[in-house]
């Protein structure tokens, strides 16, 4: 572990004396209330807002979908190919005492810590919103850090680093994928078809945001499941 994970972690594990900090943080790290419940519907405001530049707001929603389902299969293809990096909370050669140690069978001890996929995703989606509105945007941005990012480092699920470099990947994605010389390409199909389409893309629509909002963690485990069994 580097300098800087080694500050950042000793530090914060100078709170894990408190019982309630352990599970004030624990609850905000696993409920997805904390998580996508206050980012997605957010997107869906903005969708059904009926002010100007309508089609230029949903073409940017739609952007952001598309950029946080990118910046999930980045994450993947990284933690994949990239060498394997232990979690914090898995590695007792740190020294650090964590409050809360997953089981050893969990999916996170057998999936890289590098990087934070939860990062990767909600900092995309929080870029997202930045490009609408810099005001709700920068609440965003700031919630994503506080209550996604560092309770997760908090509980030694990541090292700082690996949530930085979710964080950054997940930004890039998304401003790359909002530019106007990007965007059009795939999102102003994308509308004419929802508006074409409107029940069956409510519906689809619908299971997007919920699997975004679980980060499809339901059929990770299913094909985790899977392959242990092949």
């Amino acid at each position: 572990m580097n300098s800087f994970d080694t500050s950042i972690e000793t530090f914060l594990s100078g709170f894990n004396s408190c019982a309630l900090c352990n599970h004030a943080v624990q609850a905000i790290a696993n409920m997805y209330t904390f998580k996508g419940l206050v980012l997605i519907p957010a997107l869906w405001w903005i969708w059904f807002q009926s002010a100007e530049r309508r089609q230029w707001r949903r073409e940017v929603v739609i952007a952001t979908a598309v950029s946080g389902l990118l910046a999930l299969l980045a994450g993947r293809l990284l933690a994949h190919f990239l060498p394997f990096r232990m979690r914090p909370a898995f590695s007792p050669e740190l020294n650090l005492h964590f409050p809360f140690v997953p089981q050893s069978e969990s999916m996170l001890s057998t999936w890289s810590s590098f990087p934070s996929d939860h990062a990767m995703l909600w900092m995309s989606v929080a870029v997202g919103l930045f490009v609408v509105s810099r005001r709700i945007g920068i609440l965003a941005l700031l919630y994503v850090a506080i209550f996604i990012c560092i309770p997760r480092a908090y509980l030694g699920f990541h090292y700082p680093t690996d949530l930085l470099a979710g964080a950054a990947i997940g930004i890039v994605i998304t401003y790359v994928m909002t530019r106007d010389s990007v965007r059009p390409l795939y999102a102003t199909p994308i509308l004419r078809w929802i508006e074409r389409y409107p029940g069956l893309s409510a519906m689809l629509g619908f299971v997007l945001c919920l699997e975004l909002v679980t980060q499809f963690d339901e059929i990770r485990t299913f094909a985790t499941s899977i392959l242990k069994v092949v």
